[in-house]
């Protein structure tokens, strides 16, 4: 008998053995393809870096630019570009577990792979030559360091793999997750941001791309035309609030090509173009803006549940299995999941129903040719034309150029939904006129070109605060089925009235309007503040001279005053509710919070700010101003054990273009940490954040007899094929 259980008790751990290295073991294979398309080009670029480490890319073609961009990417940020590729692939699971499923789910869902199968091969020829000569510069590197590979079978690569990457995160910026997320989950659809339609109340909420940290980001943008200048010189000023690390962080370089290609700009990891920054002649920036992007319908299904009925019909409901690869300790677990799709869009059921998803810029991957012809634009009616595609599914456009024009173009793929429908709510699944074709035509958007005023701005606010008083478009003049915003943020209160009071905007001006670290008692600053004003607390507690301390509060988070550190704790999760229409929290328990934690941590209700606002990264630990929804962005943060606030979001990629009457383009730029943030070995790990924290801006070397000036190092990469 023991001699049997012995036998038993042998197999079960040879089971367990073998099972836990299936498990360890099969998604990799399971993910091998043998059927990839290789480019079968030869490549050349040259990579110069500048003091900086900001690489300087340069080739023949601009093809041989693009395979550059991916090599000297990836010597700086291999790691975050494997994430983004895992993303593009399906397979962000594998390395991110649950976290990496859901996105893997999305993947799924809005079919990123087949919209790329669908539409990469219409692209014109030179834009798929610069996507496949990008994944051929990340093969490479992959090949060459075969150690920093994350995942196996990961690569190679091809150009169909980066265009998915773009189908999948392109609708995070416009907030088509907190759609998903409350349907998966069953739960109610938040308030949006636009003005109700003649039927119902506003369904939906605004976030920016990543989970509910995204929903708290924003961007400045100011272009200031020659009149306006004090010199004669147009002015341009790109102020993104990205992540600082990550897939949307903003990654600087300059591309140059023999072929005209010649930019100074930032891009995403995974993109081979940047996608705002300047050329020769013109240049623009972005904002995230919030208008109404997608429609949910309630779809009428059978009693099977395997068809719906649309107008007069009944027609089967897509059905496709899928598997996620979990990540689980050493373990990668095969969930099964199922996917469905309408002729509507993507379909989630749960126990209120099926709901059917359709999107602005669905089934279209367009935007890959329009980026890039915007990098090669010379003109402000070439620019425009682009742009006038709706290849771009979102996000304001603020520009500037070297003839003296400014322009703002409030950029959104936003359905040409007819009337008569409440588009803020549920639309009837079975009504086939609901079922909207494209989107709006380009004449609809807001648009300001240079306005009598002499400036523009976007703060992500509605578009018809940009130009000041007497130059502000009306919000009659759009109709309400469009969803555009209505909704203020402080930054834009800021703006509005800083800008206004100017008489000239100078460079001084403008950078000091740049950097304000000031809040307006407005929405819903006013709202906490009026809340405050009501509490009824002892003036001898701890709670009462905080109340107190904010009471008497100078509105200005420059890290001076000594309410700035509860101003900070305060404001924060006030913001957040503003920013995606959910209730304001409770005061009294939000200001026992912040008390507690600056005694638990500094011992005192008013410490300096500076000590609890941090930029942090290795060994550097500097001080930084601003707080959440301010011009001078510190906006979201993880809360360290030592209590202080180590920023991650805000303030991030930062440049001021000038064209100068009688001379070339010149800018300026900064990052809160360096060029190789994943690189802790690197020189140029943090080497921009003392000047980052001081309002510094470093020289961008547009021009090759100012980069070989300032050079550190010029290598030459290149791909031969069949190596």
């Amino acid at each position: 008998m023991r001699k049997w259980l012995g036998r038993i008790g042998f197999a079960l751990v040879v089971v367990l053995i073998v099972g836990f290295v299936t498990l360890a073991s099969w998604e990799p294979f399971w993910a091998k393809r043998d059927t990839i398309r290789l480019s079968d080009q030869a490549y050349t670029a040259e990579i110069v870096r500048d003091e900086f480490g900001v690489p300087h890319i340069y080739g023949k073609t601009d093809a041989d630019v693009a395979y550059g961009v991916a090599v000297a990417h990836a010597q700086d940020d291999f790691e975050t570009l494997q994430d983004v590729i895992a993303m593009a692939r399906g397979r962000y699971g594998a390395l991110a577990g649950e976290d990496g499923a859901a996105v893997d789910y999305v993947y799924h869902l809005l079919d990123a792979r087949g919209t790329a199968e669908r539409h990469y091969p219409s692209l014109p020829a030179d834009t798929r030559a610069l996507f496949e000569a990008y994944a051929t510069g990340l093969n490479d590197y992959a090949r060459d360091h075969p150690g920093e590979v994350r995942l196996g079978n990961l690569f190679p690569v091809d150009g169909t793999d980066i265009a998915t990457g773009f189908a999948l995160r392109q609708p995070f910026f416009f907030g088509l997750n907190n759609v998903i997320e409350p349907l998966v989950a069953g739960t109610d659809l938040l308030p949006e941001f636009g003005p109700p339609t003649p039927k119902g109340q506003q369904a939906r909420a605004f976030p920016l791309p990543w989970a509910e940290d995204g929903a708290l980001s924003g961007s400045n943008a100011f272009a200031i035309a020659p009149q306006k200048s004090g010199d004669g010189t147009t002015r341009l000023v790109s102020n993104s609030h990205q992540p600082w690390r990550g897939g949307v962080a903003w990654y600087e370089l300059v591309v140059e090509s023999e072929e005209g290609w010649h930019y100074a700009g930032a891009n995403f990891p995974g993109s081979p173009f940047p996608f705002l920054g300047h050329n020769e002649d013109l240049g623009w920036t972005n904002t995230v803006n919030r208008p109404d992007m997608t429609d949910v319908y309630q779809l009428v299904m059978d009693e099977s549940g395997t068809k719906y009925r649309l107008g007069d019909k009944w027609l089967p409901l897509e059905e496709s299995s899928i598997t996620l690869p979990v990540k689980l300790g050493p373990l990668v677990l095969p969930i099964p999941r199922t996917v469905y799709r309408s002729v509507h869009g993507p379909v989630i059921r749960n126990d209120k129903g099926t709901f059917a998803i359709r999107y602005g810029g669905i089934d279209n991957i367009g935007q890959l040719d329009a980026y890039y012809r915007l990098n090669k634009a010379k003109s402000l009616d070439e620019w425009q034309a682009i742009l006038a595609r709706m290849d771009i599914p979102s996000t304001n456009f603020i520009y500037g150029d070297a003839k003296g024009n400014i322009a703002y173009v409030y950029n959104a793929a936003i359905p040409d939904r007819p009337k008569g429908y409440d588009w803020r709510g549920i639309l009837p699944g079975d009504d086939a006129k609901a079922i909207w074709k494209g989107p709006v035509a380009y004449e609809a958007l807001p648009r300001y070109i240079n306005p009598a005023s002499g400036w523009l701005y976007n703060s992500n606010n509605t578009p018809f605060t940009a130009a000041g008083p007497g130059s502000d478009l009306s919000p009659a003049s759009v109709a309400p089925e469009m969803g555009v915003e209505l909704k203020q943020t402080n930054r834009s209160h800021r703006a509005w009235k800083l800008m206004s009071e100017a008489a000239v905007i100078d460079l001084p001006t403008l950078k000091r309007i740049k950097y304000d670290t000031g809040y307006t008692r407005e929405g819903y600053v006013a709202d906490l503040w009026t809340e405050l004003e009501k509490l009824q607390l002892d003036p001898a507690s701890e709670l009462g001279k905080a109340r107190q301390l904010l009471i008497d509060w100078d509105f200005d988070a420059d890290s001076k005053g000594p309410g700035d550190a509860l101003a900070l704790l305060m404001i924060k999760d006030f913001m957040s509710a503003e920013y995606q229409n959910k209730p304001l929290p409770n005061v009294r328990e939000k200001l026992a919070w912040a008390v507690d934690h600056l005694k638990a941590h500094f011992g005192r209700i008013d410490p300096p700010a500076g000590e609890l606002l941090r930029l942090r990264l290795g060994n550097v630990d500097l001080p930084l101003d601003g707080g959440s929804d301010t011009l001078r962005a510190s906006t979201t943060w993880d809360i360290a054990d030592d209590g202080r606030l180590a920023v991650k979001h805000g303030d991030s990629f930062i440049q001021f273009v000038e064209w100068a009457p009688g001379k070339r383009v010149s800018s300026q730029s900064i990052q809160p940490f360096g060029a190789a943030t994943t690189r802790p070995d690197s020189p140029h790990y943090t080497d921009q954040a003392g000047l980052f924290v001081q309002h510094g801006l470093k020289p961008v070397h547009f021009w090759r007899e100012d980069v070989l000036a300032n050079a550190t190092s010029r290598t030459t990469v290149t791909h031969r094929p069949n190596r």
